[in-house]
């Protein structure tokens, strides 16, 4: 099976890997949704109606980038893909408001989850981007 044009590996497993990508994000964010006053420091403004909407606005850069890449707007879709995995790691902000002894052990699950699937998307999405170059239907 290939996906917007391309046989190469990183195409193929690209839409498994960005699949998992955001069901690990909506894992991070529905927990964090759940148990928001247990999260260590987080502001107390924030609600779990607040924490959805920013998962649907960080998956909408995803499905943004997919849509154009798969429309063979390669540099703008894997553009937005890059944007999409890095955002994965802000998870770790965590960590900058208490250590990781201060969270839950799901807590931790979560956000390394999270961060483990955004590096395995941004491998995928950088080896498309060195042979983006290189395909006849490149658009932009």
């Amino acid at each position: 099976m290939t996906f917007g044009g391309t046989n190469t590996p990183a195409a193929q497993t690209l839409p498994w890997v960005l699949m998992a990508y955001a069901a690990a994000t909506l894992l991070h964010f529905a927990h964090n949704a759940q148990y928001l006053a247990q999260y260590p420091n987080l502001p107390a403004s924030w609600s779990a109606p607040e924490v959805y909407f920013a998962w649907c606005c960080i998956t909408a850069l995803g499905v943004v980038g997919y849509a154009a890449y798969l429309r063979e707007h390669r540099s703008f879709g894997l553009t937005f893909l890059t944007l999409y995995a890095a955002l994965g790691f802000a998870g770790l902000l965590h960590y900058t408001r208490a250590s990781i002894a201060h969270h839950s052990a799901m807590m931790n699950a979560t956000i390394w989850t999270e961060a483990a699937a955004a590096t395995v998307l941004l491998v995928n999405v950088l080896a498309l981007r060195r042979t983006a170059g290189s395909m006849p239907s490149n658009k932009g």
